[in-house]
């Protein structure tokens, strides 16, 4: 099958682009951060600055390797439900189910590949970058020479390699084992139905963010910036687990908003029947928004509360207190630009792929403006679920936290941190959505049909 896959990966490079970009940023961020411990082993650095060093690789490290594999299994899990109709040609003609496992994972590990090797380079300037802040904050004394070594590239690819080679192992099982009948049912549907497995690994990220909410106010209250730790893991555990119950909580909201949706004529109706015949493409979409609103808001108001008990005391911050300031203010970058690529990603990809139903829609009478109106108020739906999970995951962490600190469950922080976070979410996904969809509808609809 190795032929096929790069046949594959030839004829239908627009759909893994989503996947190779996940990868690709995916490996720059590890490369990134590993390179710090390169840098703390070849400058022979002690004491504190070797502490701050080896913590931003291995704590910052890794949670984005966590974010990274949740990422490239969400994006090819979206690629291969894109491709139900060529799975299902496939088994038609004798391909056994190993066989389609063996493709997936050569195209996959032919894309990990590769974006790893590309991802060299940013990961040493997104490295070199960091050292700077880093000096920039004296953290790390200005002497201290950056470095990008065999760790951070070996950990790059190992991981990127590893990471998509597992998540398309996971995906294609459940593809290899689908009917032919039921591959063509989800060629012209995706009910993105919620499979036992998916379930059980939700419910383990949700437990262990309730168990370290709990931690967080019962262990950790009274113990100053060291509650920290705890809660700040909560959000991103309780983020994950949510995202990965999206195709539930996606069908029941659409139900929900159902009729205000409607409320907008024609184009409500077509969002309407999108949202319900599309749920497994929209849960991949509204991913990448509960992981952006989780973790942002709920590490801003993590920091600003800390802000806020330190200037109540009058005391000055030490340089750990610093160093945790300065990992947090890198935590929010980093879940930014990432959420912010999948998000784009995940969206083009699912968008592009819908050019025959667009063009089905304007032969059967639809307009261009009701088409590109029924995107919005898919992407509008999307942006309440991604924003309302997402607000959800993020009290794991700041109400707790409220409590350990400050005996009080109100937590420091404008409200204008909040609208700003929705804001940029809401934005960056109805400009993503409607700019594919533009750019979509540019096709001529008998060609769209006939393509």
């Amino acid at each position: 099958m190795g032929g096929l896959a790069l046949r594959s990966l030839r004829r239908r490079a627009g759909a893994f682009t989503a996947s190779f970009l996940s990868m690709l940023l995916g490996s720059a961020i590890i490369m990134a951060f590993a390179s710090m411990y390169d840098t703390a082993e070849a400058s022979g650095a002690t004491g504190q600055t070797r502490s701050t060093l080896v913590t931003m690789a291995m704590v910052v490290g890794g949670w984005g390797l966590l974010l990274v594999v949740f990422a490239v299994t969400s994006t090819l899990t979206l690629s291969v439900r894109q491709r139900a109709a060529e799975m299902a040609l496939l088994k038609s003609v004798g391909a056994t189910p190993a066989q389609i496992t063996r493709m997936i994972a050569g195209e996959a590990a032919a894309l990990a590949a590769l974006a790893a090797l590309l991802g060299a380079v940013p990961g040493a300037l997104g490295g070199r970058a960091l050292l700077g802040l880093l000096h920039g904050t004296h953290q790390v004394p200005g002497d201290v020479p950056y470095a990008f070594g065999t760790f951070a590239l070996g950990t790059g690819i190992g991981v990127t390699f590893v990471s998509a080679t597992v998540a398309a192992l996971i995906t294609a099982r459940r593809a290899a084992r689908v009917r032919v009948t039921e591959s063509l049912m989800a060629a012209a549907a995706d009910p993105g139905r919620l499979g036992r497995r998916r379930a059980v690994f939700a419910g383990v990220f949700l437990f262990l963010a309730v168990d370290e909410a709990v931690v967080t106010m019962t262990m950790m209250r009274g113990k100053g910036t060291d509650a920290m730790a705890a809660s700040g893991q909560a959000d991103i555990f309780a983020a994950i687990g949510l995202a990965l119950l999206a195709p539930l909580i996606v069908r029941r909201a659409t139900a929900l908003l159902a009729g205000p949706v409607r409320a907008f004529g024609i184009a409500g109706d077509l969002a309407v029947t999108n949202l319900r015949r599309r749920t497994g493409a929209m849960a991949s979409a509204v991913t990448p928004i509960i992981l952006f609103t989780g973790i942002a808001v709920g590490t801003l108001f993590l920091q600003a509360t800390e802000n806020g008990a330190m200037d109540r005391s009058g005391l000055a911050k030490t340089a750990d207190q610093k160093g945790i300031e300065t990992l947090n203010l890198v935590v929010i970058g980093m879940v930014v630009l990432f959420a912010a690529i999948m998000l784009v990603n995940t969206l083009v990809a699912a968008t592009v792929h819908r050019r025959r139903e667009f063009g089905q829609a304007r032969l059967a009478g639809a307009t261009p403006a009701q088409v590109l109106g029924t995107v919005a108020l898919e992407s509008a739906v999307l942006t309440v679920v991604g924003v309302a999970c997402g607000t959800v995951a993020s009290v794991f962490t700041i109400i707790p936290f409220a409590v350990a600190r400050k005996g009080s469950a109100v937590p420091d922080g404008s409200a204008w941190i909040y609208a700003g976070v929705v804001a940029l979410a809401a934005a960056l996904t109805a400009i993503t959505a409607l700019a594919a969809a533009r750019r979509t509808l540019r096709t001529p609809a008998v060609d769209a049909v006939t393509a």
